[in-house]
């Protein structure tokens, strides 16, 4: 049996006419950047989130330096990170010249510590961003109690977590402001790059506007610095489509890890995901640990898998504080040892919608037979 890692080709089969309509409308009316089909997709967006604003974009990435751009976090002010991330949550702050201070990830959750934030401010601490990582919520409340009080702004990079909830709270409202990401492997992802950012603060929102469309909210009319963040009419009509299944995708997502808490759950060999009480995971990605072993017992594991049939990720290998672009910051090896431990047992197995129950089961038994 074949399981692959993502199948988006199923996905695309299911909706392909409505899809080639969409496109088709798009294409009908030349209107290639921005335009009806991206407007339309970002009010559906904003109510899904329950958010005034949400402004599509080029990229999760350009969504990310945006939130820290129109904050006005600028050099020799510090961001706290955490550091069991993707890189791209690093670079809106980068971009922006500041420093990026890496905390480490509670070992449950695997989201930013909130302990290890507080730690970690000082006076330069301008901004702490929280990562819905893998699609469960980051421990909103406790995060926000670490800075109250304090000149310090939250952002949310919910890039995994569309339609996540912390305390039946949707994701993308909850701090001052958020950045999603839609690229093709996403919950709900384009066909191509995309992004966006939510806000429920006028002023931001008007900033974010200006921002993404070369500073202007007329054209030709420049009131500040900007850059060229627009998404195209095509992706935006991909997404208008997609959202009235998100709904559906995501309880669909929620099914295949409970079958595989079922399957796996007295397996002692392996560590599975836990959902937070807090939380309504979406399971962007389903990342179980090997218990003992560490890296040469994760990847022994990975290529059983991989020789029948099964394909898995690896998120993330190398922590942020050992990446080669960060070395002048001064980390070093087991300065985070939680998120170093999950780089090293980490494995992502299969998680998509239209997993077969055959297939997770075949998933399951696989892992069974090579600890045994």
């Amino acid at each position: 049996m074949q399981v692959p890692f993502l199948d988006l080709k199923t996905q695309y089969q299911s909706i392909k006419n409505e899809i080639n309509s969409a496109i088709q409308d798009v294409l009908d009316n030349s209107s290639f950047i921005l335009g009806k089909a991206v407007y339309d997709f970002e009010d559906k967006f904003a109510k899904a989130h329950n958010v005034k604003h949400a402004f599509a974009v080029s990229s999760g990435t350009d969504g990310n330096h945006l939130c820290s751009w129109v904050l006005g976090i600028k050099p020799g002010d510090e961001v706290i990170v955490p550091v069991n991330t993707f890189i791209a949550t690093a670079w809106g702050v980068t971009l922006c010249g500041a420093k990026p201070v890496f905390v480490d990830c509670d070992p449950v959750s695997y989201n930013i510590d909130p302990a290890k934030i507080g730690e970690a401010v000082n006076s330069l601490t301008r901004a702490v961003v929280a990562v819905h990582l893998y699609g469960q919520p980051a421990d909103i409340d406790s995060i926000a109690g670490v800075v109250k009080d304090k000149d310090i702004f939250l952002i949310e990079d919910c890039a995994q977590a569309h339609l996540a909830e912390y305390k039946n709270r949707k994701v993308g409202g909850l701090f001052d402001i958020a950045c999603f990401s839609f690229y093709p492997g996403k919950n709900l992802g384009a066909y191509g790059e995309g992004g966006a950012v939510t806000t429920n603060n006028d002023e931001l929102a008007t900033k974010v506007k200006m921002y993404r469309d070369h500073g202007a909210l007329k054209k030709y009319q420049h009131e500040s610095f900007g850059h060229n963040y627009r998404m195209d009419g095509i992706q935006g009509a991909v997404l208008g489509v997609k959202m009235n299944y998100i709904n559906s995708w995501t309880e669909g997502r929620r099914r295949v890890a409970q079958k595989y808490r079922e399957l796996l759950a007295d397996f002692e060999p392996v560590i599975l995901p836990q959902e937070m009480d807090y939380a309504k995971h979406v399971y962007h990605l389903y990342v179980i640990q090997v218990r003992e072993g560490g890296m040469e017992k994760r990847d022994s594991l990975a290529k059983f898998l991989n020789d029948n049939g099964i394909s898995t990720g690896l998120h993330y290998p190398i922590p942020l504080h050992l990446q080669k672009c960060f070395s002048h910051l001064g980390y070093k090896k087991g300065d985070f040892p939680v998120a170093e431990r999950l780089a090293e047992s980490g494995v992502s197995l299969p998680m998509y919608p239209e997993l077969t129950d055959a297939q997770i089961e075949y998933v399951a038994d696989k892992i069974k037979e090579f600890f045994a």
